[in-house]
């Protein structure tokens, strides 16, 4: 029966312990990623998917308003002419 050598048990020791630093380092600088993009997209200002979905509601129904009164004019036009 072959013994252990201590010095490889400390070596995978050191290299087990030097994954799991890398591992933590690695989760808190994602966590401080995502922290730093969440606080720009905040400064940013942007529009929700509610707001943005109202606007163009609006914009579609002054479209057809439009088109609306360019009908009526050009008939006018047409009555007139």
């Amino acid at each position: 029966m072959a013994g252990t050598n201590p010095m490889l048990d400390d070596l995978a020791g050191l290299m087990t312990g030097a994954m799991g630093a890398a591992r933590a380092a690695g989760d808190e600088a994602k966590t401080a990623m995502q922290a730093r993009v969440r606080s720009m997209i905040a400064d940013m200002d942007l529009a929700e998917r509610d707001e943005v979905e109202a606007l163009k509601a609006i914009a579609l129904k002054a479209l057809e308003q439009v088109e609306a009164l360019e009908k009526r004019v050009e008939a006018l036009e047409k009555r007139k002419g």
